[in-house]
């Protein structure tokens, strides 16, 4: 086996909890102790594994090693909602947006005409220079979603690509009705949960669901009930995007069939709210606050669920249309500007919580076992990617 010492970090965080050892699933640890920062630190990693972590002048010999010189490191970020996979421009309609233009998701079917034009080189190529982007940015773990297809061949096509740079995918056959569908929404919903679902499950790990009844071209709750079981049925994971454009069932939805995530939470009343602390240890409010950049709509109220309790995560929902960004640094620096999150919790649901939201315990953290995603930044400390928001401070540390 080989193995590579890393030294020279300034301040390593784990989110491996104060001791290296106590789960940093329980909550009620404070931010800043569910960190677990080690000052002057090393880490040896073996066959991309973490072996050892400590301080520095206790780190035991390894066969190669990379000095950081005095940076920091924190665990890769896992970003656990994208959309990676689409062609064309969005542009104009950001600008009509910024003019004042309300969203509504209509304009997913210009990325679906885009989507299902390109070649599948096109859409490739594509999607590697985002996943290269995102990596160059500091995030090594990607979920990626269909969603742009909306036919069988095109959301099959969108997972084959998708499962070329991840094995986090999720079928999304559900995102909008597409524009040929919506005299026959009925016929569409039957496409999806019969053959476009049998087609893609080999090729996901997850289902989701627009679940929106704000918006009329996604899905009422109980149309979203019916794909996500479904899917369930079909062996996949539940995820849901939910309460984004105004209130509505797409949290409760979630907590009720024991989805492992729900995504965007911006419009929760008491009842979503406590319902989502009760299944903490189950389903994660994932926050999306780069879309409430893009959209100017309101940005979620991260201080009321993290005082109620709620397992919370941060991803990016890269995208066409209303979040152009794979940059998990400028979430981080979102959502404590305006989500008023700390430093330290922003850190934590943009890595310990989007791999809750991805059910994994081998990323997300820096501890024995646990996958060697590393990101250095060039900065001595955790808070500088909420102090230089905007500057490419942190990257995918590389080991090979």
């Amino acid at each position: 086996m080989s193995s590579t010492v890393v030294t020279g970090i300034s301040e390593l965080v784990t989110c491996a909890g104060p001791d290296g050892a106590t789960p940093v699933t329980d909550r009620s640890l404070p931010a800043a102790e569910r960190l677990g920062v080690v000052r002057d630190a090393a880490v040896v990693v073996e066959d991309g594994r973490v072996a050892w972590v400590g301080p520095a002048v206790e780190a035991p010999a390894a066969d190669d090693a990379l000095d950081v010189g005095g940076r920091a490191v924190v665990p890769g970020f896992v970003d656990s909602h994208s959309h990676l996979v689409f062609a064309g421009d969005r542009s104009a309609e950001f600008a009509a947006r910024m003019a004042g233009t309300p969203y509504d998701g209509g304009g997913i079917g210009v990325s679906v005409a885009a989507t299902r034009a390109a070649t599948d080189d096109e859409l490739r190529g594509l999607l590697a220079a985002r996943v290269a982007d995102a990596r160059a940015l500091g995030t090594t773990t990607l979920e990626v979603k269909g969603g742009y297809g909306l036919t069988v061949e095109d959301e099959v096509r969108s997972l084959r690509l998708a499962r070329e740079v991840t094995d986090e995918t999720t079928f999304l056959g559900a995102h909008v009705v597409p524009p040929e569908a919506r005299e026959d929404r009925a016929a569409y919903l039957d496409l999806v949960t019969g053959p476009m679902l049998a087609a893609c499950a080999p090729l996901a790990r997850w289902v989701d669901v627009f679940c929106e009844p704000n918006s009329p071209h996604a899905f009422t709750g109980e149309e979203a009930r019916r794909v996500l079981l479904a899917g369930r049925d079909a062996g996949l994971g539940l995820r849901v995007h939910g309460n984004q454009l105004g209130p509505g069932p797409g949290a409760r939805l979630a907590v009720g069939l024991g989805a492992a995530s729900v995504d965007h939470c911006t419009f929760l009343d008491d009842t979503d709210v406590d319902d989502l602390a009760a299944a903490a240890d189950t389903t994660v409010a994932t926050l999306l606050p780069g879309v409430e950049f893009s959209t100017r709509m309101p940005y979620p109220d991260a201080r009321r669920l993290l005082a109620a309790g709620v397992s919370v995560a941060l991803a990016s929902d890269c995208n066409p249309g209303t979040c152009n960004t794979a940059s998990m640094p400028f979430v981080v620096a979102l959502a404590v500007r305006e989500l008023r999150m700390t430093a330290a919790e922003a850190l934590v649901a943009a890595t310990v919580g989007g791999a809750r939201a991805l059910r994994r315990d081998d990323v997300g953290r820096v501890a024995v076992g646990a996958r060697a995603d590393l990101a250095v930044l060039d900065a001595p400390g955790h808070e500088h990617l909420a102090y230089r928001p905007g500057m490419p401070i942190a990257r995918a540390l590389e080991l090979d």
